[in-house]
């Protein structure tokens, strides 16, 4: 079989570092996001507009639509999606931080006996 005939399905994994160099306008943008989210309860609205508030990582979530990444993508179909945001330490100098890696995952199976 083709590659074609058995992969129907694949995941996309997308690891985006992003530095905030104006966390008002961050939090502004949020709440906006929400306040024009017609389908989010009240109860939730105040909820999440409070926590885009207090964190800048809440505030992005708000923002980022993985959608928006495959909209205009010929051929396919987004089936799930779920994302994450959080606050780290950056170095960009670490080995971790190196994104030309993946995870590790190729290392680790060379080095099997």
């Amino acid at each position: 079989m083709s590659t074609s005939e058995t992969a129907r399905y694949v995941r996309l994994r997308v690891d985006v570092v992003l530095e905030i160099d104006g966390p008002a306008e961050l939090v502004e943008a949020a709440k906006a996001r929400i306040d024009g989210d017609e389908f989010m309860p009240e109860e939730e609205r105040v909820q999440a507009r409070a926590a885009a508030t207090e964190d800048s990582a809440e505030a992005l979530a708000h923002l980022v639509e993985p959608f928006d990444l495959i909209r205009d993508v010929p051929g396919i179909e987004m089936v799930q999606a779920s994302w994450s945001t959080e606050e780290v330490e950056y170095d960009p100098d670490a080995l971790e931080w190196d994104l030309g890696e993946e995870d590790g995952d190729e290392e680790d199976d060379d080095d099997r006996p």
